[in-house]
Protein backbone atom coordinates (compact mmCIF):
# COMPACT_ATOMS: atom_id res chain seq x y z
CA UNK A 1 0.00 0.00 0.00
CA UNK A 2 1.20 3.53 -0.91
CA UNK A 3 -0.06 7.02 0.77
CA UNK A 4 -2.92 8.80 -1.01
CA UNK A 5 -1.06 11.58 -2.86
CA UNK A 6 -2.68 14.79 -1.49
CA UNK A 7 -0.07 16.45 -0.18
CA UNK A 8 2.70 18.47 -2.23
CA UNK A 9 5.95 17.53 -0.33
CA UNK A 10 9.31 19.43 0.23
CA UNK A 11 12.14 17.02 -0.01
CA UNK A 12 13.10 17.05 3.73
CA UNK A 13 12.53 14.17 6.12
CA UNK A 14 12.33 15.76 9.43
CA UNK A 15 13.12 13.51 12.29
CA UNK A 16 13.85 15.23 15.54
CA UNK A 17 13.21 18.61 16.53
CA UNK A 18 14.26 20.78 19.75
CA UNK A 19 12.70 24.30 20.67
CA UNK A 20 12.79 26.27 17.19
CA UNK A 21 14.83 23.71 14.99
CA UNK A 22 14.37 20.46 13.27
CA UNK A 23 17.18 17.98 11.66
CA UNK A 24 16.34 15.92 8.77
CA UNK A 25 17.41 12.00 8.27
CA UNK A 26 21.13 13.55 7.26
CA UNK A 27 21.54 15.76 10.46
CA UNK A 28 21.19 18.61 8.38
CA UNK A 29 19.59 21.29 11.18
CA UNK A 30 17.00 23.68 9.79
CA UNK A 31 14.81 26.68 11.79
CA UNK A 32 11.35 26.65 12.47
CA UNK A 33 9.90 29.87 11.45
CA UNK A 34 6.31 27.76 10.30
CA UNK A 35 5.85 25.98 13.53
CA UNK A 36 3.95 23.24 11.41
CA UNK A 37 1.09 25.34 10.50
CA UNK A 38 1.27 26.95 13.64
CA UNK A 39 0.52 24.13 15.71
CA UNK A 40 3.83 24.22 17.64
CA UNK A 41 2.99 26.99 20.39
CA UNK A 42 6.02 26.11 23.22
CA UNK A 43 8.37 24.60 21.27
CA UNK A 44 9.20 21.64 20.02
CA UNK A 45 9.62 19.11 22.28
CA UNK A 46 9.33 21.29 25.09
CA UNK A 47 10.36 19.28 28.52
CA UNK A 48 7.52 20.16 30.83
CA UNK A 49 5.41 18.87 28.01
CA UNK A 50 6.88 15.96 27.00
CA UNK A 51 7.21 15.02 31.09
CA UNK A 52 3.71 15.88 31.26
CA UNK A 53 2.69 13.46 28.55
CA UNK A 54 5.08 10.62 29.75
CA UNK A 55 3.53 10.49 33.17
CA UNK A 56 0.14 10.37 31.85
CA UNK A 57 0.59 7.89 29.42
CA UNK A 58 1.99 5.88 32.52
CA UNK A 59 -1.50 6.06 33.98
CA UNK A 60 -4.27 6.08 31.34
CA UNK A 61 -4.16 7.30 28.03
CA UNK A 62 -7.74 7.10 26.90
CA UNK A 63 -11.23 6.50 28.03
CA UNK A 64 -14.22 7.30 26.76
CA UNK A 65 -16.47 10.94 27.37
CA UNK A 66 -18.88 8.41 29.05
CA UNK A 67 -16.79 8.66 32.09
CA UNK A 68 -15.61 11.67 34.14
CA UNK A 69 -12.47 12.93 33.39
CA UNK A 70 -10.75 15.50 35.52
CA UNK A 71 -8.41 16.36 33.53
CA UNK A 72 -11.05 18.07 31.06
CA UNK A 73 -12.13 20.12 33.80
CA UNK A 74 -8.76 21.25 34.75
CA UNK A 75 -8.56 22.37 30.84
CA UNK A 76 -11.52 24.02 31.03
CA UNK A 77 -11.14 25.60 34.12
CA UNK A 78 -7.37 26.64 33.08
CA UNK A 79 -8.25 27.89 29.82
CA UNK A 80 -11.36 29.88 31.11
CA UNK A 81 -8.92 31.79 33.11
CA UNK A 82 -5.54 32.94 31.07
CA UNK A 83 -8.24 33.73 28.38
CA UNK A 84 -11.14 35.47 30.28
CA UNK A 85 -13.91 33.36 29.29
CA UNK A 86 -14.15 31.86 32.57
CA UNK A 87 -17.57 32.53 31.89
CA UNK A 88 -17.79 30.10 29.35
CA UNK A 89 -18.14 26.64 28.75
CA UNK A 90 -15.69 24.25 26.98
CA UNK A 91 -16.35 21.30 24.00
CA UNK A 92 -13.03 19.22 23.52
CA UNK A 93 -12.87 17.88 20.02
CA UNK A 94 -9.67 16.90 17.61
CA UNK A 95 -9.42 19.69 15.41
CA UNK A 96 -9.72 22.87 14.04
CA UNK A 97 -12.29 21.94 11.40
CA UNK A 98 -14.23 19.19 13.78
CA UNK A 99 -14.18 22.57 16.49
CA UNK A 100 -16.02 24.92 13.29
CA UNK A 101 -18.20 21.77 12.54
CA UNK A 102 -19.74 21.74 16.53
CA UNK A 103 -19.87 26.05 16.15
CA UNK A 104 -21.69 25.95 13.24
CA UNK A 105 -24.07 23.03 14.52
CA UNK A 106 -24.59 24.74 18.28
CA UNK A 107 -25.68 28.52 16.22
CA UNK A 108 -27.63 26.17 13.71
CA UNK A 109 -29.44 23.64 17.20
CA UNK A 110 -29.69 26.87 19.08
CA UNK A 111 -31.10 29.18 16.65
CA UNK A 112 -33.41 26.47 14.40
CA UNK A 113 -31.76 28.07 11.55
CA UNK A 114 -29.21 26.99 9.00
CA UNK A 115 -27.83 30.13 7.02
CA UNK A 116 -24.18 31.64 7.88
CA UNK A 117 -22.54 34.74 6.86
CA UNK A 118 -18.92 33.99 5.98
CA UNK A 119 -15.75 35.82 4.45
CA UNK A 120 -14.24 35.90 0.97
CA UNK A 121 -10.65 34.26 0.99
CA UNK A 122 -11.56 32.48 4.65
CA UNK A 123 -10.18 29.30 5.37
CA UNK A 124 -12.48 27.52 8.13
CA UNK A 125 -11.57 23.59 7.49
CA UNK A 126 -11.98 20.74 4.93
CA UNK A 127 -14.93 18.81 6.03
CA UNK A 128 -18.94 19.33 5.16
CA UNK A 129 -19.59 22.51 6.34
CA UNK A 130 -16.51 24.08 7.33
CA UNK A 131 -15.21 23.55 3.83
CA UNK A 132 -18.74 25.10 2.63
CA UNK A 133 -17.76 28.12 4.88
CA UNK A 134 -14.02 28.21 2.89
CA UNK A 135 -13.76 30.58 0.39
CA UNK A 136 -12.01 27.67 -2.03
CA UNK A 137 -14.16 26.22 -4.73
CA UNK A 138 -10.84 23.88 -5.44
CA UNK A 139 -11.36 22.02 -1.78
CA UNK A 140 -15.49 21.95 -2.01
CA UNK A 141 -17.00 18.74 -3.51
CA UNK A 142 -20.51 18.95 -4.31
CA UNK A 143 -21.22 16.72 -1.54
CA UNK A 144 -20.01 19.82 0.25
CA UNK A 145 -22.11 22.47 -1.75
CA UNK A 146 -24.78 24.34 -0.16
CA UNK A 147 -26.36 27.97 -0.32
CA UNK A 148 -26.35 27.96 3.58
CA UNK A 149 -23.43 30.01 3.49
CA UNK A 150 -23.21 33.38 1.86
CA UNK A 151 -19.66 35.27 1.18
CA UNK A 152 -18.57 38.98 1.95
CA UNK A 153 -16.21 41.13 0.90
CA UNK A 154 -13.62 40.83 3.51
CA UNK A 155 -13.91 44.37 5.43
CA UNK A 156 -16.60 45.61 3.78
CA UNK A 157 -19.50 46.94 6.57
CA UNK A 158 -21.78 47.96 4.15
CA UNK A 159 -21.81 45.01 2.50
CA UNK A 160 -21.99 42.96 5.70
CA UNK A 161 -25.18 45.14 6.87
CA UNK A 162 -26.69 44.65 3.48
CA UNK A 163 -26.66 40.44 3.17
CA UNK A 164 -27.30 40.26 7.07
CA UNK A 165 -30.44 42.29 6.69
CA UNK A 166 -31.40 40.20 3.75
CA UNK A 167 -30.83 37.04 5.00
CA UNK A 168 -32.05 37.78 8.63
CA UNK A 169 -34.87 35.40 8.23
CA UNK A 170 -32.57 32.19 8.09
CA UNK A 171 -29.43 33.55 9.50
CA UNK A 172 -28.43 30.77 12.01
CA UNK A 173 -24.81 32.97 12.55
CA UNK A 174 -21.68 34.98 11.28
CA UNK A 175 -18.13 33.11 11.41
CA UNK A 176 -15.01 35.36 11.00
CA UNK A 177 -11.44 34.13 11.61
CA UNK A 178 -10.05 36.54 14.72
CA UNK A 179 -7.12 37.50 12.02
CA UNK A 180 -7.50 35.55 8.02
CA UNK A 181 -4.79 32.69 8.24
CA UNK A 182 -4.35 30.88 4.92
CA UNK A 183 -5.82 34.42 3.34
CA UNK A 184 -2.75 35.84 3.91
CA UNK A 185 -2.30 37.17 7.55
CA UNK A 186 -5.83 39.42 6.70
CA UNK A 187 -6.66 41.92 9.97
CA UNK A 188 -10.52 42.66 9.85
CA UNK A 189 -10.95 46.50 10.96
CA UNK A 190 -12.50 47.61 13.99
CA UNK A 191 -15.53 48.82 11.80
CA UNK A 192 -15.93 45.29 10.80
CA UNK A 193 -15.87 43.58 14.03
CA UNK A 194 -17.69 46.37 15.98
CA UNK A 195 -20.25 46.05 13.19
CA UNK A 196 -20.74 42.27 13.84
CA UNK A 197 -21.25 41.90 17.45
CA UNK A 198 -24.01 44.78 17.14
CA UNK A 199 -25.73 43.03 14.48
CA UNK A 200 -25.68 39.86 16.06
CA UNK A 201 -26.45 41.07 19.56
CA UNK A 202 -29.58 43.22 18.37
CA UNK A 203 -31.11 40.38 16.47
CA UNK A 204 -29.77 37.29 18.46
CA UNK A 205 -27.72 35.98 15.96
CA UNK A 206 -25.16 33.97 16.60
CA UNK A 207 -21.40 35.72 16.75
CA UNK A 208 -18.61 32.42 16.05
CA UNK A 209 -14.86 33.58 16.11
CA UNK A 210 -12.63 31.22 14.37
CA UNK A 211 -9.63 31.06 16.65
CA UNK A 212 -8.05 27.66 14.92
CA UNK A 213 -4.84 29.90 13.93
CA UNK A 214 -4.93 33.41 15.15
CA UNK A 215 -5.24 31.83 18.76
CA UNK A 216 -3.20 30.96 21.71
CA UNK A 217 -1.37 33.54 22.42
CA UNK A 218 -0.09 34.02 18.38
CA UNK A 219 -1.44 37.37 18.34
CA UNK A 220 0.07 38.89 20.88
CA UNK A 221 -3.40 38.55 22.63
CA UNK A 222 -4.60 35.14 23.99
CA UNK A 223 -7.38 35.33 20.99
CA UNK A 224 -7.27 38.00 18.17
CA UNK A 225 -10.61 39.31 18.47
CA UNK A 226 -9.50 40.70 21.78
CA UNK A 227 -7.79 43.81 20.06
CA UNK A 228 -11.54 44.71 18.99
CA UNK A 229 -13.08 44.52 22.25
CA UNK A 230 -15.90 42.00 21.08
CA UNK A 231 -16.86 39.15 22.75
CA UNK A 232 -18.09 36.53 20.25
CA UNK A 233 -20.82 33.95 21.46
CA UNK A 234 -18.76 31.35 20.10
CA UNK A 235 -15.08 30.61 19.96
CA UNK A 236 -13.01 28.09 18.23
CA UNK A 237 -9.07 27.04 18.57
CA UNK A 238 -7.06 23.90 17.81
CA UNK A 239 -3.58 24.50 16.21
CA UNK A 240 -2.05 25.74 19.20
CA UNK A 241 -3.60 24.13 21.96
CA UNK A 242 -1.75 21.38 22.63
CA UNK A 243 1.66 22.20 20.57
CA UNK A 244 1.19 19.39 18.26
CA UNK A 245 -0.95 16.71 19.88
CA UNK A 246 -4.25 16.24 18.12
CA UNK A 247 -7.35 18.59 20.17
CA UNK A 248 -9.73 21.12 19.33
CA UNK A 249 -11.96 22.85 21.66
CA UNK A 250 -14.85 25.19 20.78
CA UNK A 251 -15.93 27.91 23.82
CA UNK A 252 -19.38 28.57 24.12
CA UNK A 253 -21.22 31.30 26.08
CA UNK A 254 -23.32 30.22 29.26
CA UNK A 255 -26.61 31.62 27.95
CA UNK A 256 -26.20 28.68 25.39
CA UNK A 257 -27.70 25.48 27.14
CA UNK A 258 -25.97 22.32 26.58
CA UNK A 259 -28.34 19.28 25.54
CA UNK A 260 -27.31 15.98 25.67
CA UNK A 261 -26.54 14.20 22.66
CA UNK A 262 -26.08 17.70 21.15
CA UNK A 263 -22.60 16.90 20.04
CA UNK A 264 -20.21 14.37 20.67
CA UNK A 265 -16.83 12.56 19.76
CA UNK A 266 -14.96 9.41 20.78
CA UNK A 267 -11.78 10.76 20.87
CA UNK A 268 -11.82 14.35 21.98
CA UNK A 269 -10.79 15.24 25.08
CA UNK A 270 -9.06 12.25 25.76
CA UNK A 271 -6.37 11.98 28.70
CA UNK A 272 -3.33 12.27 27.08
CA UNK A 273 -4.57 15.28 24.41
CA UNK A 274 -5.72 17.26 27.92
CA UNK A 275 -2.73 16.41 29.36
CA UNK A 276 -0.69 18.02 26.45
CA UNK A 277 -2.75 21.17 26.36
CA UNK A 278 -2.50 21.77 30.33
CA UNK A 279 0.75 21.54 29.50
CA UNK A 280 0.99 24.40 26.87
CA UNK A 281 -1.15 26.91 28.84
CA UNK A 282 0.88 26.29 32.11
CA UNK A 283 3.90 26.84 29.76
CA UNK A 284 2.32 29.82 28.15
CA UNK A 285 1.38 31.35 31.63
CA UNK A 286 4.51 30.49 33.38
CA UNK A 287 6.62 31.90 30.39
CA UNK A 288 4.64 35.17 29.87
CA UNK A 289 4.10 33.75 26.15
CA UNK A 290 1.49 36.30 25.40
CA UNK A 291 3.78 39.11 26.60
CA UNK A 292 6.48 37.47 24.60
CA UNK A 293 4.76 36.96 21.19
CA UNK A 294 3.69 40.75 20.74
CA UNK A 295 7.18 41.81 21.51
CA UNK A 296 8.73 39.77 19.39
CA UNK A 297 6.39 40.45 16.50
CA UNK A 298 6.82 44.27 16.86
CA UNK A 299 10.93 43.42 16.83
CA UNK A 300 10.20 41.62 13.65
CA UNK A 301 7.82 43.47 11.99
CA UNK A 302 10.09 46.99 12.86
CA UNK A 303 12.92 44.62 10.73
CA UNK A 304 11.59 43.60 8.12
CA UNK A 305 10.24 46.78 7.31
CA UNK A 306 13.72 47.76 6.77
CA UNK A 307 14.30 45.30 3.66
CA UNK A 308 13.83 46.55 0.72
CA UNK A 309 12.14 44.57 -1.97
CA UNK A 310 9.43 43.94 0.45
CA UNK A 311 6.03 44.94 -0.64
CA UNK A 312 3.50 44.76 2.36
CA UNK A 313 3.86 43.59 5.99
CA UNK A 314 0.85 42.53 8.03
CA UNK A 315 0.21 40.89 11.29
CA UNK A 316 -0.33 40.94 14.83
CA UNK A 317 2.45 38.95 16.89
CA UNK A 318 3.91 36.22 16.09
CA UNK A 319 1.48 35.67 13.26
CA UNK A 320 2.91 37.83 10.44
CA UNK A 321 2.17 37.77 6.06
CA UNK A 322 4.70 39.63 3.88
CA UNK A 323 4.02 40.27 0.18
CA UNK A 324 6.24 40.24 -2.11
CA UNK A 325 6.22 41.75 -5.90
CA UNK A 326 7.83 38.35 -6.72
CA UNK A 327 6.13 34.37 -6.12
CA UNK A 328 6.92 33.58 -2.38
CA UNK A 329 7.48 30.77 -3.17
CA UNK A 330 10.83 31.53 -5.11
CA UNK A 331 11.69 33.18 -1.70
CA UNK A 332 10.84 30.12 0.48
CA UNK A 333 12.70 27.91 -1.66
CA UNK A 334 16.01 29.69 -1.51
CA UNK A 335 15.43 30.23 1.90
CA UNK A 336 15.05 26.15 2.49
CA UNK A 337 17.69 24.94 0.10
CA UNK A 338 19.93 27.65 1.09
CA UNK A 339 19.81 29.22 4.37
CA UNK A 340 18.12 25.79 6.25
CA UNK A 341 14.71 27.85 7.08
CA UNK A 342 11.15 26.63 6.69
CA UNK A 343 8.37 29.07 5.98
CA UNK A 344 4.75 28.81 5.30
CA UNK A 345 2.54 30.02 2.01
CA UNK A 346 -1.05 31.42 1.58
CA UNK A 347 -3.19 31.48 -1.16
CA UNK A 348 -1.91 34.66 -2.35
CA UNK A 349 1.29 33.36 -4.65
CA UNK A 350 3.15 36.56 -3.50
CA UNK A 351 2.59 36.35 0.34
CA UNK A 352 4.75 34.66 2.59
CA UNK A 353 3.60 33.51 6.20
CA UNK A 354 5.78 33.46 8.74
CA UNK A 355 4.14 31.25 12.15
CA UNK A 356 7.26 30.31 14.76
CA UNK A 357 7.15 29.07 17.72
CA UNK A 358 6.32 31.31 20.59
CA UNK A 359 9.54 30.46 21.87
CA UNK A 360 11.18 31.70 19.25
CA UNK A 361 14.81 34.15 20.19
CA UNK A 362 16.16 37.05 19.23
CA UNK A 363 18.96 35.76 17.46
CA UNK A 364 17.05 33.38 15.78
CA UNK A 365 14.72 36.07 14.47
CA UNK A 366 17.88 38.17 13.17
CA UNK A 367 19.00 35.43 10.89
CA UNK A 368 15.33 34.91 9.29
CA UNK A 369 16.38 38.61 8.71
CA UNK A 370 19.85 38.64 6.99
CA UNK A 371 18.53 35.45 5.27
CA UNK A 372 15.59 36.77 3.80
CA UNK A 373 17.84 40.24 2.71
CA UNK A 374 20.07 37.98 0.99
CA UNK A 375 17.60 36.26 -0.83
CA UNK A 376 15.95 39.25 -2.20
CA UNK A 377 19.56 40.66 -3.39
CA UNK A 378 19.79 37.63 -5.05
CA UNK A 379 17.15 37.29 -7.30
Amino acid sequence: MKLFDVYPLMPVNIVKAKNCKLWDENGTEYLDFYGGHAVISVGHSHPFYVGKIKNQLDKIGFYSNSVINKLQEELAEKLGKISEFEDYNLFLCNSGAEANENALKIASFISGKKKFITFKNSFHGRTSAAVAATDDPSIVAPVNETSNFIFCEWNNVEEFEKLFFENIQDLAGVIIEGIQGIGGIQIPSQELMSKISELCVENSVFFISDEIQSGYARSGKFFAHQYFNVKPDIITTAKGMANGFPIGGVLVSSKIPAKHKMLGTTFGGNHLACAAAIAVLEIISNENLVEESLQKGKYLVQKLNEIPRVKEIRGKGLLIGIDFEIPASQVSKILREEFKIFVGSASNPLTMRLLPPLTISYPEMDYLISSLQSVLNSI
